[in-house]
């Protein structure tokens, strides 16, 4: 399994197969992904990249909590 959705899962997962009304596919993806609030990044050829473990659920590193002071107690 790649890190990354492929052409065709993202095609799936944004309903957006072609470019319409002069605007890419690419363009319009990147678009669906906002307006579906799912995190992406646009590379450096333009084309919208999703992480795999954003859509799967993948392990999330969980914040880490700051303890606040405590007393040393002997």
């Amino acid at each position: 399994m790649s890190t990354f959705l492929n052409a065709k899962e993202l095609a799936e997962l944004t309903g957006v197969r072609i470019g319409k009304d002069g605007k890419t596919r690419e363009h319009l993806q990147a678009a669906e992904l906002k307006r579906m609030k799912i995190p992406h990044y646009v590379n450096a050829r333009g084309h919208p990249v999703v992480a795999r473990a954003v859509i799967e659920g993948g392990a999330q590193q969980p914040t880490p909590q700051q303890k606040g002071w405590e007393p040393a107690l002997a």
